[in-house]
């Protein structure tokens, strides 16, 4: 599969994230399976959070890897923490981040993370003791490159006033459906609600500061209401996208994370399918390069307009 590098690192990553908050429906062979057949089609960077299942989701993706030395090696691991649904709060203390990974690599069965990323803003977030934290974890070799998901520039910038560390990465919600960091910096200046800039122009700040964007949810539309391809809530859109698909010689799954790979944001969507074809059909979309007048197409179809 086609490789970017992660924000300002020089690590390789693949263009597609394989997000493992569902693997816990699989059963263990059923995930033996997958995550061998991800590895198989050049898929081996594989997204986590504590989160997902409890943790639960991390021990059974490290028991489907047959987690070792040498199987270590071939992977890049990334997870999340800072949502506490125990106690209904955020958290981005110093106590609470570094216990947060050492319990995830105790339950990936591993001694390091490549990325690690905070989930959500904390509003209570004192930045300093994020930087102690991410000093601390950096210097024991337990975390190599750190993150953050959801977040604005703002958010980033201050943590960037005390951090050694660069900030490669952010995951936020984008489909085709779901395009308002894309579709306010279309609409400047316009009286309309595509014009209002949600997020502080955090596409923009992205590019400008080489951290890579990982678009989570690349099928949902609205917040997790369902998923747009074969919907009859969008006609248009998914006969553009068959129309496109068609023209390719692949799924319609493909063409939509194609759309993505088409910004030259260089972005790295996280599949959160469990079905090993529609991984396949995801990984396809690395070598599908769509047209200008495709994506803007595409983009005018789910309902989006140009001023």
């Amino acid at each position: 599969m086609r490789t970017i590098k992660l924000g300002s690192s020089k690590l390789d990553v693949p263009v597609v994230a394989v997000g493992c908050m569902r693997i816990n429906s699989l059963g263990k062979k059923e995930a033996e399976s997958f995550v061998q057949t991800a590895l198989e089609n050049g898929a081996n960077f594989f997204d986590h959070a504590d989160l997902y299942g409890r943790g639960e989701c991390e021990e059974i993706f490290a028991d489907a890897v047959h987690m070792n030395d040498d199987v270590r090696e071939k992977l890049i691991l990334q997870s999340k923490c800072g949502i506490r649904p125990d106690v209904g709060t955020y958290d981005h203390s110093k106590e609470h981040i570094i216990s947060s990974v050492d319990k995830i690599l105790k339950r990936l069965k591993t001694d390091y993370l490549d990325v690690f990323l905070l989930h959500r803003p904390d509003a209570l977030m004192e930045p300093e003791e994020v930087a102690e934290a991410f000093d601390t974890l950096h210097s024991a070799g337990k975390v190599k490159h750190f993150g953050v998901s959801n977040h604005n520039p703002m958010q980033m910038e201050l943590l960037n006033k005390y951090m050694k560390q660069p900030i490669v990465a952010n995951q936020l919600q984008l489909s085709i459906t779901n395009t308002t960091m894309i579709s306010s910096g279309i609409n400047v200046n316009m009286e309309n609600d595509a014009a209002v800039n949600r997020d502080g122009s955090v596409l923009d700040y992205s590019r400008l500061n080489d951290i890579t964007i990982q678009p989570w949810s690349p099928f949902q539309y609205g917040f997790f209401e369902g998923v747009f391809l074969g919907n009859d809530k969008f006609p248009e859109l998914n006969k553009m996208i068959d129309e496109v698909a068609e023209k390719y010689g692949v799924s319609n799954t493909t063409i939509a994370i194609a759309w993505l790979l088409r910004h030259p944001a260089n972005m790295q969507p996280v599949i959160g399918t469990m079905n090993e074809s529609r991984l396949i059909d995801c990984i396809k979309a690395s070598e599908v390069h769509l047209s200008r007048e495709e994506w803007y197409n595409l983009y005018r179809a789910a309902g989006n307009k140009l001023p």
